[in-house]
């Protein structure tokens, strides 16, 4: 039988030696480095929501007036005013108060424990982001019921504007250097320049006023409302939105077609259309997925003065009508989400773009 001493020595070589090997193959070198790219980027990300977070919240809670008192409306007795006051941790410091906040933003449910304004994604583990007096209900619920609708409408702007924006900079970069090229830059120029709700409002007079085809504002009742509802509101933005991409487009597209391997393609026998958009909108991919997932998260934030103009019940338009009535609690949710919502999608964005851009080292 092998001593003691031995037998660690012999396993500890043999722990060496794979570690060797592991190390010495490019797959795991890969792994490696990507694990701990997307690890950095993961605390990073942390640290922003994080301070973006602790900056709203020294901002709202630094407002006059009195949040106990606005939670509960005028109507309310100086006794349950007190009660609110001290339930909330109102009448604390500020310290104390931010402790608590992100003590009770995710949590554990407690027997007992006010859980009022909780909800609860998955059991036994509570998510609080207050209670909203302006709407008389927990946050985390108007988000549930806002956040869907602002998905859809950042989901069809930014399918407008990759249709628009890489079709009309796909054709710009062919005719480049001919009056059609002229006219499509006049053409991004102008939408560019003009506001999004005076193209909204051109929009409503045209294809609701004028030929009644789609309904002004509003999202509907029933599904066929609620798409036809969303035509409008997703054409203004994704106008608006399709003349960065249209330049995008053009400016890459004009110097890969002018490259060596969009010549040797030609040469190879292949059509224009292939050389166009298999040979050179191949390597406009990584910015052109640069600008959509950032004008997505973005988007997904709310679009306040579309969603204002249309009536459409996201995000943004609830965002305005929180700072306008003060509403602590969820000005302080919607910092959240849009702070989140913005670096997920840049993490999202390092990582395709590594993957994207196989010239790139990880």
């Amino acid at each position: 039988m092998k001593p003691r001493g031995a037998f660690f020595a012999t396993r500890t070589r043999l722990i060496g030696r794979l570690a060797r090997r592991l190390t010495a193959s490019p797959t795991w070198r890969l792994t490696w480095r990507l694990s701990w790219r997307l690890a950095r980027r993961l605390a990073w990300a942390v640290l922003v929501v994080f301070g973006v977070a602790s900056v709203s919240f020294a901002v709202t809670r630094s407002l006059p007036g009195d949040p106990a008192r606005l939670l509960l409306g005028p109507q309310a007795s100086h006794a349950d005013v007190e009660r609110a006051r001290t339930l909330y941790a109102l009448d604390a410091s500020l310290p104390v108060q931010f402790e608590r906040y992100w003590r009770r933003l995710i949590h554990r449910a407690a027997v007992g424990d006010e859980h009022t304004s909780c909800a609860e994604p998955i059991r036994h583990l509570h998510i609080d982001l207050g209670y909203s007096h302006r709407y008389r209900k927990p946050v985390a619920q108007l988000l549930a019921e806002k956040a869907p609708r602002s998905f859809e409408l950042a989901l069809g702007a930014l399918l407008v504007q990759l249709v628009l924006g890489i079709g009309l900079g796909a054709f710009a970069a062919k005719k480049r250097g001919t009056r059609w090229d002229d006219a499509s830059i006049a053409a991004v120029l102008l939408t560019v320049s003009a506001p999004t709700f005076v193209l909204g409002l051109g929009l409503q007079y045209v294809f609701a006023h004028r030929l009644g085809w789609l309904p002004h504002d509003g999202y509907g009742t029933t599904p066929s409302e609620h798409l036809l509802g969303l035509i409008l509101p997703a054409l203004t933005l994704g106008i608006h939105g399709a003349a960065f991409y249209a330049r995008l487009t053009r400016e890459e597209l004009g110097h890969a077609l002018a490259a060596d391997y969009v010549r040797t393609a030609r040469g190879k026998g292949a059509s224009e259309l292939r050389a166009l958009f298999v040979h050179a909108l191949r390597n406009a991919v990584v910015p052109i997925a640069t600008l959509m997932v950032l004008d997505f998260g973005t988007l997904v934030g709310g679009a306040i003065v579309t969603e204002k103009l249309f009536r459409w019940p996201g995000l943004g338009a609830m965002t305005v009508e929180a700072v306008v009535n003060r509403d602590a609690a969820l000005v302080m949710a919607m910092v959240l989400f849009s702070a989140t919502a913005i670096v997920a999608a840049s993490v999202v964005l390092d990582s395709l773009t590594h993957w994207l851009d196989r010239r790139r080292e990880p």
